[in-house]
């Protein structure tokens, strides 16, 4: 019955675990869900394709939410509806300082909220942060998995190509990296209580001084070391979960 489903993303507005990897490519959440015990995909609408499944008998959800922050908060919001209460967001940057190189994961820290939608939702003061147990939780599991990675704050833009406007009015701010969605899933999270963090892989550099388009040929993130980083970014994603699951119960029983 429609009233069961929630009108955005169509997913069902109960049963779901309170657990989820969000992602921005549809693919990408099909490929992450192939890595789960007993995957179902949930509901397909638009952008937003959704999984159930299991990640060593912890239930989890996969899900896309497409490119920009507009659109993605509109999967978060009502993920929450459904009872999803940590998220962990899984997707790709480009670096904005030396020393992160292609296929290396940065674990952020907070974001830069210049997304295109948290303006209009409360003032620009009010920060995006990631829960620090996220942050804790995605830097074990990266290091279990032995993937380079760094940790920082990373720029949410909600622009993709640069305009006539300078690009980086935060040169010099130590930003680590640059993408288009996580401050609208920080900041969701921090107004309803729950936990979230974010995980990006690194598809390119972004910052002047670090882009040789001589050597690369420009912007390509379809390369097999983002590749590799893309299916070691996974496991860490759905291994910070467990971890993540793993305190809740403990705290639960203590």
């Amino acid at each position: 019955m429609t009233q069961d489903l929630l009108p955005v993303t169509r997913i069902p507005r109960t049963g779901l675990p309170a657990h989820a990897v969000v992602v921005g490519d549809p693919a990408r959440a099909a490929a992450v869900a192939a890595l789960l015990d007993g995957a179902e995909e949930v509901s397909y609408h638009r952008e937003y394709r959704v999984f159930s499944g299991s990640w060593k008998g912890v239930p989890v959800v996969v899900a896309s939410h497409g490119v920009g922050a507009p659109g993605a908060i509109l999967l978060f919001q009502e993920l929450a509806d459904a009872g999803v209460r940590t998220f962990v967001r899984f997707g790709t940057a480009g670096a904005m300082k030396p020393g992160i190189g292609d296929g290396d994961l940065v674990i952020a820290e907070a974001a830069v909220r210049d997304d295109g939608v948290t303006h209009q939702l409360l003032p620009p003061e009010y920060p995006a942060v990631s829960a620090p147990e996220a942050v804790l939780a995605l830097q074990r599991a990266a290091r279990q998995a032995g993937a380079p990675h760094h940790r920082g704050v990373v720029w949410t833009r909600a622009a993709f190509q640069p305009g006539l406007l300078p690009l980086f009015s935060y040169a010099g701010a130590g930003l680590a990296a640059i993408e288009m969605e996580l401050s609208a899933l920080l900041v969701t999270a921090s107004l309803r209580g729950l936990v979230a963090g974010g995980v990006l892989v690194i598809d390119g550099a972004n910052a002047d001084e670090l882009v040789d388009e001589q050597a690369t040929g420009g912007y390509d993130p379809h390369r097999e070391v983002v590749a590799a980083g893309v299916e070691r970014g996974a496991v860490v994603s759905l291994e910070a979960l467990r971890l993540l699951a793993e305190a809740e119960a403990e705290g639960e029983q203590a």
